[in-house]
């Protein structure tokens, strides 16, 4: 026995070693590994992993020693394990142990007892199709061995029975006084001290399964499957597609996402009769290894009985946590996209249309989101992730359609999307990954009943959904992505910054909706640095006057100046366009106004000419600035991108200090890259502006701190429209809308009612404005 403990022991030095090791190659390369829990990792004693690939089987112990300092005990297959070899040598130092170990549930026992974790693969081999669930609904995984579908294995129930049952017995000899056993007990385990043996007895014995979800899965060739061609001089198809698929996970930027789940407590499962009598089975068993050799056809009736059950309740413990392991999976697009897509076939639709397959989808990824039983990937609780999905420009349903279309499953014929007879045909077990993914993605989630559930309920509404219901789901993704950014960037590191900040309105968009409304709907878009707070009094004024109202959001912008840093000008152009749809469900023709920056933006959605766009009025928009200054903004944000490109520092000055007129509304710190991004916006503009053709009203304050009036003369100049209007209003401040200097209000008022009468529609109409300059 001590020489065999010697040969098992954990190697602390080795064990360090191969962690920092892995942290090195964690950052070179593509894997993005995301740990979700909730304090599992130190409460839990047995950790139950499913397996798609064979690296991932390091994972977990590498996870759990940076989050706990535990060192893990683990089972492979004996076949790694040959006497004498570098590799073996290498596993046992780290804490693996051949699944055949003669003592192999009383070791891992002993090891919990010693403060290790232990970790087990369930499914007993990778699952390359993930298919888990047979046709009955009971959980079964392919053995390759048995060339069949197999119940999953019980060794973690097991395991955690019997080691339940001996730390009660533990606990039972120290109330008894006992202590004969208890120092032996301690002395067999190799324990500092009677306190370490109870301490460890009093820990509640926890199963914690955790699902990995890796997204996306790619199949084409890579550079380690190329390199394992030219070494073995030809591979097995089976090892060429394991490298093609591992390759590709871990060369490619792939999420790895290991999600932890709720704890099983085995205790839970004894009757209170069935557990008295375990103990007083527990005072003529003197080691582990006298639970695990409980016999059911052997011994005394209560070792048989108690042997009989605690069979049953293994089997019982298995299909909890294998449960609990599938209802992990990390839910994303891919997922979604091949279940609607067997769905509709198992339906006996062998074509349909794109836009409404895109709507589909899109309707399934709002119905997840209200899911709660779901876990979904980030790039489903962010709109920008899933965005697009409507247009069919999304980046994650391209690369699906290109992954299914090279497979030979879909086609793209004259605006339909066609599913081919690969998708329903047999695929061998090693081949399954390369010939079909959508059936290995499905699978996947067919365990987990909130996906069906989100995929027919979207196949049933998807032609009967009108226009304002689906914009009101678009809006909804306003919300959700105002949501995201602020709880985003409110991470400790962007703290700094952040507490300088005075800001206290909300920065979320809003959609006013009348009872009575108008024809004419106003889509209004604020500042630099602002949020919709700025436009926000304007709009309940409008809204009270029977105009539908949506105010957008810019990115970057009612969250953190850090968000701000980090968007371009074409980022903040993209909220206006999809407010600009959503409010088009809900008015048959649209007016834009925009202040300052806002007013820009407007502008040039105004130059690309959207359908029931019939005006727009720009406050206080600049070509020019008062500050001299923002000539070497350019100059100064070239050097921040090479200092942070060079070192680890943000840049020489990556934030400009501010004392703005509305402290409650607008950032104090404006990142030099954000005033980069105006600039070149306005360069864009400028050359635009003579393709704006719809009615234009500027508004601007004749004395603004911020904007050089010169700068509404030259765009009236330039306004390719012949319907435009200029007022200049007496103002010393930039704020003129928000704070309605010089009736800014009542000018844009007056301006949509002009647009809204017939009278606007004659070419020969007056001049609806007074102002410095008309051409209308």
């Amino acid at each position: 026995m001590p020489e065999q403990r010697d040969l098992l022991q954990i190697n602390q030095a080795t064990y360090e070693w191969s962690v920092r090791i892995f942290t090195i190659l964690k950052k070179i390369l593509r894997v993005n590994l995301k740990l979700h829990h909730t304090g599992q990792l130190e409460a839990g004693e047995i950790f139950l992993f499913n397996h798609f690939a064979r690296f991932e089987t390091f994972i977990p112990q590498y996870l759990i020693y940076q989050e706990t300092g535990a060192f893990c005990r683990s089972v492979a297959a004996s076949d790694f394990f040959v006497e004498g070899s570098a590799l073996s040598n290498y596993l046992l130092k780290v804490g693996a142990v051949p699944h055949n170990h003669p003592r192999l549930l009383p070791l891992l026992a002993e090891e919990i007892l010693r403060g290790r974790k232990v970790i087990v693969f369930p499914e007993g081999g990778m699952v390359k199709d993930r298919q888990v669930v047979d046709s009955k609904g009971n959980y079964k995984v392919y053995s390759r061995m048995a060339r069949k579908r197999r119940k999953h294995h019980t060794g973690a129930a097991v395991l955690a029975l019997a080691l339940d049952a001996f730390k009660t017995t533990i606990l039972r000899a120290h109330e008894r006084g006992n202590m004969r056993r208890v120092e032996a007990w301690v002395e067999a385990l190799g324990l500092e001290s009677e306190e370490a043996l109870l301490a460890a007895a009093r820990r509640p014995t926890l199963i914690v399964p955790a699902n990995i979800t890796f997204y996306p899965i790619r199949v084409n060739d890579n550079v380690l499957r190329k390199v394992g061609e030219i070494l073995s001089r030809g591979l097995s198809r089976r090892l060429s597609e394991e490298l093609l698929i591992e390759g590709n996970i871990l060369l490619k930027d792939t999420d790895m996402d290991v999600r932890l789940g709720e704890p099983v407590h085995p205790p839970r499962f004894w009757r209170w009769w069935e557990r008295k009598l375990m103990t007083r089975l527990g005072r003529k068993i003197d080691s582990l290894d006298g639970f695990f050799g409980l016999m059911p056809d052997g011994g005394r009736w209560n070792a048989r009985f108690i042997a009989r059950h605690m069979g049953s309740k293994a089997r019982k413990i298995r299909d909890e946590y294998m449960h609990r392991m599938y209802i992990g999976v990390t839910v994303h697009l891919s997922h979604l996209a091949s279940c609607i897509i067997l769905t509709l076939v198992d339906k006996g639709q062998t074509e349909i249309d794109q836009i409404l397959f895109h709507k589909i989808l899109y309707l399934a990824v709002k119905h997840a989101q209200k899911e709660s039983s779901l876990h979904l990937h980030r790039s489903l609780k962010n709109p920008q992730g899933y965005g697009g999905v409507l247009q069919g420009r999304c980046p994650g349903l391209e690369r699906f359609l290109k992954t299914t279309i090279s497979m030979d499953l879909v086609e793209k014929v004259n605006g339909r999307y066609r599913f081919l007879p690969k998708l329903s045909q047999e695929h061998e077990f090693d081949e399954i990954r390369l010939e079909n993914l959508v059936v290995v993605y499905a699978n996947e989630v067919a365990p987990v009943s909130g996906v069906s559930h989100s995929v027919e309920q979207s196949i049933e509404t998807a032609s009967l959904l009108d226009a304002q219901t689906m914009a009101k789901l678009r809006f909804d993704d306003q919300l959700m992505a105002y949501s995201w950014d602020r709880q985003y960037f409110s991470k400790p590191r962007y703290e700094k910054i952040n507490q300088q900040e005075t800001v206290t309105e909300s920065g979320e968009p809003f959609l006013l909706l009348p009872p009575e409304r108008k024809e004419l709907g106003v889509v209004l878009v604020h500042g630099f640095t602002a949020s919709p707070a700025e436009v926000r009094p304007f709009g309940e004024r409008l809204h009270s006057l029977g105009y539908p109202v949506l105010g957008v959001r810019l990115k970057g912008h009612g969250t953190s100046p850090w968000d701000l840093r980090e968007r371009s000008w074409q980022d903040w152009l993209e909220p206006v366009r999809e407010g600009y749809q959503v409010l088009s469900a809900f008015a048959r023709r649209i007016c834009l106004v925009g202040f300052s920056t806002g007013g820009g933006l407007s502008l040039l959605l105004a130059a690309e000419r959207p359908d029931r766009l019939v005006g727009v009025a720009a406050i206080s928009v600049p070509l020019k600035f008062r500050d001299r200054g923002m000539n070497f903004v350019p100059l100064v944000h070239g050097v921040n991108r090479l200092v942070r490109w060079v070192t680890s520092f943000e840049g020489i000055m990556p934030f400009s200090p501010t004392e703005p007129e509305h402290p409650h509304i607008n950032y104090r710190n404006k990142p030099i890259r954000g005033l980069y991004e105006l600039r070149c916006m306005l360069d864009e503009l400028e050359e635009r502006l003579p393709e704006v053709e719809c009615p234009v009203t500027l508004i601007q304050g004749a004395d603004d701190p911020t904007v050089d009036p010169k700068s509404a003369e030259l765009i009236h100049e330039k306004l390719g429209t012949s319907k435009k209007n200029l007022v200049m209003v007496p103002a010393k401040k930039h704020g003129i809308l928000y704070e309605d200097i010089g009736d800014t209000q009542e000018l844009i008022v007056s301006f949509l009612a002009a647009l809204s009468s017939s009278q606007w529609a004659s070419e020969s109409a007056e001049p609806i404005l007074k102002g410095s300059k008309s051409d209308i």
